[in-house]
């Protein structure tokens, strides 16, 4: 939310010891529940109080297109995931991830054509049978390639379940799509499940009684690090103490969202779905969240690495020096406080 300092408001500010610099801030972000620290504190003064009262806000439908801007130097914050900026900083962005948001964020959605082979039988062979029954392939959406979702499933289906690249080949049908139209073919019929997070996955269970999560993010990939909060390293350079603003608010915006998420779903509902969820499914989906929701990056350097690592299996150029992805000294010298 953008705010505009009244001179009254300016004045105590600045009494206060406030620089009223008014900068510019460009942050990215994608309108889902992984993010929704970013909406916390787009509700909160924090960015006022650093001298930021008019945020440049630029949304984003996928976390590639995040990197794409990332790479042509637009950007000053970014909340996307961790595998798309493990590809950004590998293809050259002078980015560092300072704070985590989320870790087991995905689910496997199934519809109601696909859920009873998973309901009966071995996973395992779940889509063989689908295929032998129906004459044709499962239809999975997920995000583009090297995104977390899309990352994720290819874990949940060769290492997990044991399919090798030839029965996924032979078996489904991998579609790549942004956030509305994930949502979209879900509810729609269009495909028979999907790889994806919150609120799709609250929003489609509510509105499709066939709906089901056959697999929490947990199972599909133990420990799996999810969205994050990174920075330009010129920004952690030029202006640490806004840097240090941001990571203090994302600290605290965390908690909330753990404890006592209904005191921040409406600042939540204001930026997923463009603003027109119904309160009830904002707060569903912060809820089933909640357990989730981590700001200490450090946790999520090993899953990180082991996500590096598979990637690669997988082809993906995300060659990167972990230890230069991650800042943690923020975080750390605020915890120490």
């Amino acid at each position: 939310m953008r705010r505009v300092l009244t001179p009254i408001f300016a004045v105590l500010l600045s009494w206060s010891g406030f620089t009223l610099a008014n900068e510019s801030l460009e942050i990215g972000y994608m309108p889902i529940i992984p993010v929704s620290q970013a909406f916390v504190l787009l509700e909160s003064d924090s960015l006022a109080k650093a001298g930021i009262t008019d945020p440049d806000l630029i949304k984003f439908q996928n976390g590639p297109a995040i990197v794409q801007a990332l790479l042509a130097g637009q950007l000053d914050v970014a909340y996307l995931g961790i595998g798309p900026a493990m590809v950004a900083r590998a293809k050259g962005a002078d980015i560092k991830v300072v704070a985590a948001n989320i870790v087991e964020q995905i689910s496997m959605v199934t519809l109601g054509e696909l859920t009873p082979y998973f309901a009966n039988g071995d996973a395992a062979t779940a889509f063989e049978r689908f295929k032998a029954d129906k004459g044709r392939k499962s239809v999975i959406s997920t995000f583009p390639q090297g995104s977390v979702p899309e990352t994720v499933l290819q874990y949940w289906l060769r290492k997990q379940l044991g399919l090798s690249a030839q029965e996924i080949a032979d078996n489904i049908d991998i579609i790549y799509q942004g956030a509305a139209q994930v949502q979209q073919s879900l509810m729609t019929d269009a495909v028979d499940g999907a790889a994806i997070l919150e609120p799709i996955v609250s929003i489609v269970l509510d509105r499709n009684r066939e709906a089901r999560v056959i697999v929490s993010g947990s199972d599909m990939f133990p420990n799996q690090p999810g969205a994050v909060l990174v920075v330009r390293e010129s920004l952690i350079t030029d202006r640490p103490a806004l840097v240090r603003t941001l990571v203090k608010a994302h600290i605290e915006s965390t908690g909330q969202l753990r404890e006592t998420p209904s005191d921040v779903a409406a600042a939540v509902g204001k930026y997923v779905g463009g603003g027109r969820l119904p309160a009830a499914i904002v707060l569903q989906a912060l809820e089933r969240s909640s357990a989730q929701f981590q700001a200490d990056p450090n946790s999520i350097i090993d899953g990180t690495r082991t996500m590096r690592d598979f990637q690669t299996e997988l082809g993906l150029d995300v060659e990167v020096d972990l230890s230069s992805l991650f800042d943690t000294s923020f975080y750390d010298e605020l915890m120490q406080e």
